[in-house]
């Protein structure tokens, strides 16, 4: 691979140092990742900490109700592993039900979207069985920043106003929380959440009511959690209310204690793909992860080294991948507990070697073509986007990222984490955003809207049912270089993440970027595919470009064909990433949205 660097642009530093480094979306978080590191916790105690305080202090943006994948590097291990803390679809879920609820697809919002909440019982897992410090230390800062208030970030304030009349006309419980004093908060307003901060002071405390170890004390949070007052909780606002949702109409939710009692996270192997001296590691095809494997696969086969990272053969090869790869994705990705899908295929040489001839240098690809396996797959009915989306943005649905022409509308966090002992972290919480379905009011929290992304069809490989996980877009990144642990990075962004996260891994084998001119150089996203949130529209051809792709790329893409529409200077993705070698610890965080810093020394 290349080391050509033609001295970009960077908006900051890298950080590098030989203790630690953390990075996240949001500031807040970085620093009590930091202190916790400070205080003797390994990466993995501060990655708890650091996605406790990001459900605070980005609750547009993430939440208790959510779900995660985790990827970790664990030296004591020795090996790499992923978190599935994705939950499943509940019991009370069939297409059957919601087919006579009048629905042809799961609404974006509301109750019928929830899927069982899989975040605190993931990071209970990986506290557990990979942490060393005590609950306490985990929790005390995010309970801090609830009850004494954080200064509301400008989206934040952005997201509720959008939301503003829906929570005021049918979702009182959110307004309740989300509009103090009968008014959108203004940006810098010092934010609280009171109840989440009684919430999780007293899992805290019930956790602690016993004695013995950290162990027992982990075991006990857990029970408070998924049997105990907050499932109760949840279960009484789904069996009882009636909540006004995107597809116009108000509906009941179906998840239930049991369902939350009966799921737990599990470990599994990362999927992983050779490209050159890296081997790229991602959650399993119950996630859009593998989609970026794909792309390499593709891209393999061309010459990139030496390309302009931000001239148009580097742009339109990469685009032209992620076509390939993406209706692959929405062809075959389910829950391989389910379905088989044909991943090992999908990853081969002889598949792709077929698929690039697909591609050509010069044209863009208008069609929508996925790849065949005998016996595997399901056709995927294209639907076009229509041009304005207010009415569904005010209802707090569409695709929670970045929108169109750099709109920011709502998205997810992200964070790396590498410690003086080499273990490293990455992970991207989401779901449970305060627009996905109103605030379950004794607990303070809303729950996700995962379900959205199941298929109302039997036989799709996503199709709705009971204990099936969704196919999420979350989708954390770890490389190996040379055999050894390198590399954590990732980013918020829905369909987008696994185009920007592929961008910068490009820009940093292929251009010898650092990791920070990597997150810095002006970035793009097709939007040529469904999307997987409601309605699942798609814009055949389009791409969206920020305005500093040079203007002389600009028009030889479109020359090509694509459909380029420009954005502003800085609306592209919000990558962080973070590398070890030897031991020097190094990390970055996007400057797009002010929020995301890197810490480390």
């Amino acid at each position: 691979m290349s080391n050509i660097n033609p001295n970009p642009f960077t908006t900051r530093p890298e950080i590098e140092g030989t203790f630690g480094v953390v990075t996240s979306t949001h500031w807040i978080a970085t620093a009590v990742g930091m202190a916790t590191l400070e205080k003797g916790g390994n990466a993995f105690d501060a990655g708890v900490a650091t996605a406790f305080t990001l459900q605070v202090v980005e609750p547009h943006l993430n939440g208790p109700g959510g779900d995660v994948p985790i990827i970790v590097h664990d030296v004591r291990r020795g090996r790499t592993e992923v978190i599935c803390g994705q939950g499943p679809a509940p019991a009370g879920a069939t297409i059957a039900h919601y087919r006579a609820e009048g629905l042809d697809m799961v609404p974006g919002t509301g109750l019928l979207a929830a899927c069982v909440p899989g975040t605190f019982e993931a990071w209970m897992l990986l506290l557990r069985d990979y942490g060393t410090l005590r609950l306490r230390d985990v929790l005390a800062p995010a309970i801090a920043y609830a009850r004494s208030g954080y200064p509301l970030v400008e989206r934040a304030s952005a997201t509720i106003a959008t939301v503003e009349e829906l929570f005021r006309k049918h979702w009182p419980t959110s307004a309740a929380v989300y509009l103090p004093h009968g008014r959108v908060p203004e940006p810098g307003t010092l934010f609280t959440n009171a109840t989440l901060a009684d919430t999780y002071a007293r899992i805290l405390r019930e956790a602690e009511s016993a004695g013995g170890g950290r162990d027992a004390e982990i075991e006990r949070a857990r029970k408070a959690w998924s049997q105990g007052f907050a499932a109760e909780a949840i279960d009484h606002f789904c069996r009882t209310q009636e909540i006004m949702d995107v597809s116009g109409a108000p509906h009941r939710g179906v998840l239930r204690a049991d369902d939350m009692a009966r799921w737990q996270p599990h470990i599994e192997a990362p999927l992983t793909y050779d490209y050159g001296r890296y081997t790229v590691c991602k959650a399993g095809v119950w996630s859009q992860g593998p989609v970026m494997l794909q792309q390499l696969a593709l891209l393999k086969g061309f010459a990139l080294d030496g390309l302009d990272p931000a001239g148009p053969d580097f742009i339109h090869l990469q685009i032209e991948c992620a076509k390939l790869a993406y209706a692959d994705r929405d062809t075959f990705y389910g829950d391989p507990d389910f379905t088989d899908v044909p991943i090992g295929v999908l990853l081969s040489d002889a598949y792709n070697d077929a698929r690039r001839q697909l591609i050509s240098k010069e044209t863009a690809s208008l069609d929508y073509r996925p790849g065949s396996v005998e016996g595997a797959g399901a056709v995927v009915q294209v639907r076009r986007a229509e041009e304005q989306r207010t009415a569904v943005g005010a209802m707090g649905a569409g695709e929670p990222t970045v929108g169109r022409l750099g709109e920011v509308r709502g998205d997810t966090v992200h964070f790396d984490i590498i410690d003086q002992a080499g273990n490293m972290i990455s992970a991207t919480p989401s779901g449970g955003w305060l627009q996905s379905s109103p605030v379950i009011p004794e607990i303070g929290f809303c729950l996700g809207s995962r379900a959205q992304m199941f298929w109302l069809e039997e036989g799709h490989p996503a199709a709705l049912a009971p204990g099936r996980r969704p196919r999420t877009t979350l989708s954390p990144t770890m490389a190996l270089r040379d055999g050894e642990p390198y590399l954590a990075w990732g980013s918020p962004g829905g369909d987008q993440q696994d185009q920007w996260i592929t961008q910068f891994f490009l820009r940093h084998v292929h251009a010898g970027f650092n990791l920070q001119e990597a997150i810095d150089a002006p970035a793009w996203h097709s939007e040529h595919f469904p999307i997987s949130f409601w309605p699942r529209t798609a814009r055949p051809g389009v791409m969206v470009v920020e305005n500093r792709v040079p203007k002389a790329t600009i028009e030889e893409l479109r020359r090509r064909g694509h459909i380029v529409e420009v954005g502003p200077d800085w609306s592209e993705g919000r990558l962080t990433a973070a590398s070890r070698v030897g031991p020097r610890r190094r990390a970055a965080a996007n400057p797009r949205g002010m929020q995301g810093y890197a810490a480390g020394r």
